[in-house]
């Protein structure tokens, strides 16, 4: 019978190096500065109901104050996922 022939495997070849992606960082200048100012507005609401005995900034709220505080922090926060 006759030997078959032996095949040769191909030497290894890298896969190509990959490009990096461009990253495009237009229209998103705002997200820092809105997150920031809903940061300082929640601190500055909770911290002055707190000096001021729950007389300002809405008396009429009572301690709906310090929800509406940390309500202004948790929007910091949801603006903060659109950061990159």
């Amino acid at each position: 019978m006759p030997k078959s022939r032996i095949r040769k495997k191909a030497d290894y070849t890298p896969p190509p190096a990959k490009q990096a992606a461009s990253i495009k960082l237009e229209g998103r200048g705002w997200v820092a500065p809105v997150m920031l100012a809903l940061f300082l507005i929640g601190l500055a609401w909770i911290v002055v109901f707190y000096v001021t005995d729950g007389s300002l900034p809405i008396e009429a709220l009572g301690n709906v104050n310090i929800v509406v505080g940390f309500g202004f922090i948790a929007a910091g926060f949801a603006v903060s996922t659109q950061w990159k």
